[in-house]
């Protein structure tokens, strides 16, 4: 059984390079596979492996300044979900492109999933889903509007165009796993919402806390691991993923005349080139004879 963790933490570091080797290290040594990212705002990253690797990276990052009280949401698969171990620097932990923004000095009101039922019933309260659009395709909370961004740096500018809709309102906001309410709550408070809620611990708590016949969740999670979705109790969704454009599919999108094998799909046919199709067919078949020498085509690629 593989240990999942899912973890992010806002805070200050001062050079987030220089913890980039140690913890690359260590999560190797451990045979730790997924993504680790570091900026100076803090961390982020969904990371699998055994159960004692993964309890001796988390302290390891617990260790980290700023970081003690660093919240991890844990669940199990019965495969490796990740290809590869990755551990980056980048400028943000999760990208909004507005600079000024500042979850370290003030956030919303976190709701614990407990709660979030009684809150988004309120007439007063309106609900929105800070995810990209395709993730909402597959599962929201009842009632909510989408804002239908193709990704995180476009809600400010969404925010802009419909804040007028919502004068007067409480904001209620979530994720899947609440970083991306951190800094949309943040922002929200900067433009002068007065009343500011969201999720704690985002849809991956809720679901694995709250029963499905109380539940207000209506579909799946996409989750950005191997697994693709998951359902309440976190079990396993019936989505997969489109290799050439990364959305979730089903199986009636498979037995479409669209759907080529991590090459294309009905979402993303009429988006790619004839010579990006080939690419994908090229990467297709070295994946394929990856697999028949019993070899992962990029599983042992670290960076």
């Amino acid at each position: 059984m593989v240990t999942i963790a899912a973890l992010y933490h806002f805070t200050k570091f001062s050079d987030p390079d220089a913890l980039r080797p140690d913890l690359l290290a260590l999560a190797q040594e451990a045979g730790i596979k997924g993504t680790l990212l570091l900026a100076t705002e803090g961390l982020n990253g969904t990371l699998a492996g055994s159960q004692d690797g993964i309890a001796r990276l988390v302290c390891a990052l617990r260790a980290l300044p700023g970081c003690a009280d660093l919240e991890v949401k844990y669940a199990t698969a019965a495969e490796m979900p990740f290809l590869r171990l990755k551990v980056r620097v980048k400028p943000e932990i999760v990208t909004m492109g507005h600079p000024a923004v500042d979850p370290t000095a003030q956030v919303g009101t976190y709701v614990d999933p407990q709660d979030w039922n009684a809150l988004i019933a309120r007439d007063d309260v309106v609900v929105i889903d800070t995810r990209n659009d395709y993730e909402v395709e597959i599962g929201q909370f009842a009632g909510a509007i989408d804002p239908k961004t193709e990704s995180f740096s476009d809600f400010p500018k969404w925010w802009a165009q419909n804040a007028k809709r919502f004068e007067g309102k409480a904001v209620a906001m979530y994720c899947t796993g609440g970083i991306r309410c951190e800094k949309s709550t943040n922002y929200l408070i900067s433009q002068g919402v007065e009343e500011v809620f969201h999720l704690k611990g985002g849809i991956l708590k809720y679901l694995e806390q709250i029963p499905q016949p109380q539940s207000q969740w209506r579909g799946d999670c996409f989750v950005f691991d191997g697994r693709v979705s998951v359902s309440h109790g976190l079990a396993p969704g019936p989505h997969e993923l489109c290799y050439a454009c990364r959305r979730p599919i089903l199986a009636q999108d498979k037995a479409s005349p669209l759907y080529n094998h991590g090459v294309s799909c009905p979402r993303c046919a009429d988006e790619t080139t004839e010579d990006q199709k080939a690419r994908f067919r090229e990467r297709q078949k070295q994946v394929a004879l990856a697999q028949a020498r019993g070899k992962a085509h990029i599983g042992t690629q670290q960076s």
